[in-house]
């Protein structure tokens, strides 16, 4: 499974953004697609991630402002972010599990929230 992520850039702090992810290979084997992200300085967190039947987790940080959907037929799986704080400044990365619960991650896109 390769993936590629897009969407990255500036936003103001309490704007929007959308980011975008498309896998390619083994698609049929994807169970779970998401988000993690890595602060400068920080460790790698996952944020949000949707299973093959449409159950969703999200980190304390981001639940109730971000959004994970998922279309399991292309191998998409979009994040948008609403309210966007300085914290969530951040490299995101596209991640996906597989059936045989290998883990794969896209080059990551990068989000800075400033004025």
């Amino acid at each position: 499974v390769q993936l590629q992520a897009s969407g990255g850039g500036l936003v103001q702090p309490g704007g929007s953004r959308r980011l975008s992810c498309a896998a390619s290979g083994s698609i049929s084997s994807i169970v779970n697609m998401g988000w993690d992200r890595q602060a400068p300085g920080g460790e790698r967190d996952l944020i949000a991630f949707m299973t093959n039947d449409g159950r969703t987790y999200y980190s304390e940080s981001v639940k109730g402002r971000f959004t994970v959907s998922r279309d399991n037929a292309k191998g998409t799986v979009d994040l948008q972010m609403n309210s966007l704080k300085p914290e969530d400044t951040a490299v995101y990365y596209c991640y996906a599990k597989d059936s045989g619960t290998s883990d794969y991650w896209g080059q990551g896109t990068e989000v800075t929230v400033s004025s």
